[in-house]
C-alpha cells in the first residue's frame, strides 16, 4: 500500500543540504534565544573591554565588535533571503495543493447534489405513484 505524501513532505525531500542549513540558520537568527544570547555577549564584550585595566582587545568604540556585526549581517542577509525564497515556494506549493483539494471537493459536492436530486425525484415519483394507486383503489 503506497502512502501518498502531502505537499510538505514532498517539499522537505526536495531540499538540498545547503537549503536545510539556510533554513536552520534563518530559524535560529529569528528567535528570541538568539537575540538574548547575542545581547548578553555584546554586553559582556563591552563590559570586559571597558573594565579591563591591563588588556583591551577591542577598545572603545569597539571597532572589532562592529566588524563582527558587519560580517554577521553580510552572511545572514543572503541566507535569510534564501530561506524566504523557499518559504515563498512552500506557500506556492501549498496554495496549489489547496486549489486541487478545493476542485476535488467541488466535484464531490456537485456529484452529491446530483445524487440528492435524483433521490428527491425518485421519492416524488413514488409518492405520485402511491397517490395514483390510492385514487384508483378509492374510485373503484
Amino acid at each position: 500500500m503506497e502512502i501518498k505524501k502531502n505537499w510538505h513532505a514532498k517539499h522537505l525531500e526536495s531540499l538540498s543540504f545547503g537549503s536545510r542549513i539556510a533554513d536552520s540558520v534563518a530559524k535560529g537568527m529569528g528567535s528570541w534565544s538568539f537575540i538574548i544570547i547575542q545581547t548578553v555577549l555584546v554586553i559582556l564584550w563591552m563590559a570586559l573591554n571597558l573594565i579591563g585595566f591591563m588588556y583591551h582587545w577591542d577598545v572603545y568604540p569597539f571597532i572589532l565588535l562592529n566588524l563582527l556585526f558587519s560580517t554577521q549581517a553580510a552572511y545572514a542577509a543572503p541566507i535569510i533571503m534564501m530561506s524566504q525564497n523557499r518559504q515563498n515556494e512552500r506557500d506556492r506549493m501549498h496554495a496549489e495543493e489547496d486549489y486541487k483539494t478545493n476542485i476535488d471537493a467541488k466535484k464531490e459536492i456537485e456529484a452529491l447534489s446530483v445524487m440528492l436530486k435524483n433521490i428527491e425525484v425518485e421519492k416524488l415519483d413514488k409518492i405520485i405513484q402511491m397517490i395514483k394507486e390510492l385514487d384508483n383503489s378509492s374510485s373503484k
